[in-house]
């Protein structure tokens, strides 16, 4: 399986992106394809001793930016790492594609380049949240599209639900709809829509479910507009900061709770690794007729490693041939207008 990255994509590129490359290589028998400045590519592998054995550097120029307009990934930008690497994914040289670099430029890339399974109204991001029980659940759309219909709420319930059975191995997944309360008559006229039309699709639908219960594990995908998603996740992400911060503080505050600390070392130490975005690395762009993988844009060697993993596990599992099954079921006149 080849794999093509955004070499220049992220904060900490290309230095963690290559030395990622180089732990799925060892540890999960991959190719990997990075594009960027070739020569600068070369100079960081032989400084970092990285073997070039199972990377392919492919040349682009430039780095597309935030400040960048995301639809100049079509034409002003196409020559940059993101913009070559989706083109080599177009082209089908490799199975799959990761970037750490812009969410709105990839999301945009994504969708144009890559185009949507046939049916699919928008493509949405599934980032991977912690919860009770040391699981996962996944919030669609964490932040793609800021305003939806109902019909697309509907579409990101049968998408969110495929990624999670077919690349989680959650059996027969949890969806709810994120809403100010679980009553009939709580929450906007696009959460009453969504409901209805989600209660007619042959899903595991619970209805409503608020904020505070997701983290404790009462769903395995929580389904809101892109919006409201990104706001949910960024509360639980500075949640997640807090409770780190304050065990810290309370755990090496003197000498007897250094002690207490020794003792549940290991334990303590499953507790971050849970919290921690790192050991997931990558949220697919979900829609999409090739998989597109977002990584975190502070994202480490260990948390491209993560991504890498993640895509290879969605493409081992036909994770898009399941969603374009699961939308033509659904949706068979949208598939229509497609073809």
């Amino acid at each position: 399986m080849k794999i093509v990255i955004d070499g220049f994509g992220g904060d900490n590129a290309p230095d963690e992106v290559l030395k990622g490359a180089a732990l799925a290589i060892k540890d999960l028998g991959l190719e990997i394809a990075v594009t960027g400045d070739v020569e600068l590519l070369k100079k960081r592998m032989a400084e970092l001793e990285i073997p070039e054995k199972g990377i392919e550097l492919i040349a682009a120029e430039g780095v597309i930016t935030t400040e960048d307009n995301p639809r100049s990934i079509l034409k002003a930008n196409a020559g940059t790492s993101m913009g070559v690497a989706l083109n080599v994914l177009s082209r089908c040289e490799a199975d799959a594609f990761i970037s750490a670099g812009s969410t709105a430029a990839l999301v945009l890339g994504g969708t144009m380049i890559e185009k949507r399974i046939k049916g699919v109204k928008r493509t949405a991001l599934v980032p991977l949240m912690p919860a009770a029980g040391g699981v996962k659940y996944a919030v669609i759309d964490g932040g793609a599209n800021l305003d939806c219909r109902a019909d697309m709420l509907l579409q990101f319930a049968i998408l969110g639900s495929c990624f999670m059975e077919t690349t989680m191995g959650v059996e027969n997944p949890r969806v709810g709809l994120l809403n100010i309360g679980t009553e009939d008559e709580k929450g906007r006229e696009l959460e009453h829509e969504a409901k209805a039309l989600i209660e007619q699709a042959r899903l595991n639908f619970l209805g409503y479910v608020e904020a505070r219960e997701a983290p404790l594990g009462a769903v395995d995908v929580l389904v809101t507009d892109g919006f409201t998603g990104n706001v949910f996740l960024k509360a639980c992400e500075g949640m997640g900061v807090l409770m780190k911060d304050s065990l810290k503080q309370v755990f090496f505050a003197n000498l007897k709770t250094k002690i207490g600390a020794a003792l549940v070392k290991k334990q303590l130490g499953g507790v971050m690794r849970h919290l921690d975005y790192k050991e997931i690395g990558g949220s697919p762009l979900l829609g999409t007729a090739k998989p597109v993988f977002k990584a975190h844009g502070a994202s480490d060697a260990k948390a491209f490693f993560g991504a890498f993993r993640q895509a290879k596990i969605f493409v081992e599992n036909n994770a898009i041939a399941k969603m374009t099954e699961a939308i033509a079921r659904v949706a068979p006149e949208e598939v229509a207008k497609d073809e």
